[in-house]
């Protein structure tokens, strides 16, 4: 099983109103010239969110939401700090409640 970390918002004020591709972006390059594999993923419209264990963060977040996903723990931390107004939480998969945490990714 694998932890997840992520932050969630309403998909228009990540997609839309945050610089969030370019945030993304340069964190791809970064990984790129270190020969890292990529290790997070924008989630739109999350399924996981709608597990038992997450129905609280589910019901803070205007609909549609979406969500930057990792299992870079310190990489969600600075999106939390960096975007502000963010649902932060975490997440073990797979699982019966969350058997593919990434469906949706964009």
């Amino acid at each position: 099983m694998t932890t997840y970390h992520f932050v969630a918002a309403s998909e228009r004020f990540l997609t839309q109103e945050e610089p969030l591709e370019e945030v993304l972006k340069e964190r791809r390059r970064h990984y790129a010239e270190e020969n890292k594999e990529i290790d997070f993923w924008l989630v739109r419209q999350p399924a996981f969110l709608n597990s038992p264990a997450l129905s609280g963060i589910k019901d803070q977040l205007p609909q549609p939401a979406a969500a930057v996903v990792s299992t870079d723990a310190n990489f969600i931390t600075f999106m939390k700090l960096r975007l502000e107004f963010v649902l932060e939480g975490k997440f073990e998969a797979p699982t019966d409640a969350i058997p593919d945490p990434l469906a949706s990714v964009s």
